[in-house]
Parts: C-alpha cells; sequence; structure tokens
C-alpha cells in the first residue's frame, strides 16, 4: 500500500523550507504551484559504508591482476 505524499503551495513552501527540511521524511513532500505539482523534495539518503567490505571473502584473486597474461617486448 503506497502512502499519499502530502502537498504544499509554493508559496507555503517558501515561508516555512527550513522547518520542512527539518521534518522531511523519507516519502519527501511534493510543492505545487496554482495547482499543479512543479516539485517533489526528497531527503538524500546518507551514503552507507555498508558496501565496503561486503564482497570480503567471496573473490578470489588468479595470477597477477596487474598484467594482461600477454608477453609482449614494449621496445620491439
Amino acid at each position: 500500500m503506497k502512502t499519499k505524499v502530502p502537498t504544499i503551495s509554493v508559496t507555503e513552501f517558501k515561508a516555512k523550507c527550513l522547518s520542512i527540511f527539518d521534518h522531511l521524511d523519507s516519502n519527501g513532500i511534493i510543492v505545487e504551484k496554482r495547482g499543479k505539482p512543479v516539485a517533489k523534495v526528497t531527503p538524500i539518503k546518507p551514503e552507507s559504508s555498508e558496501w565496503i567490505g561486503s564482497m570480503k571473502g567471496q573473490i578470489q584473486v588468479h595470477g597477477d591482476i596487474m598484467s594482461t597474461g600477454i608477453k609482449w617486448d614494449a621496445e620491439s
């Protein structure tokens, strides 16, 4: 079930934007101008460090990862 995203007029948003940012939930808010939606303000998800190290122990490196595996002579 989708939750309804709250809406606010441009005028009210302009007057209360700092307070709105302080109380913004994950659904965000839709800003309307003359009854038509013009913008959706949503919070930025914080960068997560859970990706760092998440593959530890699951990857095996075989051979030299700095080599193409092909022998060549740069001076030839």
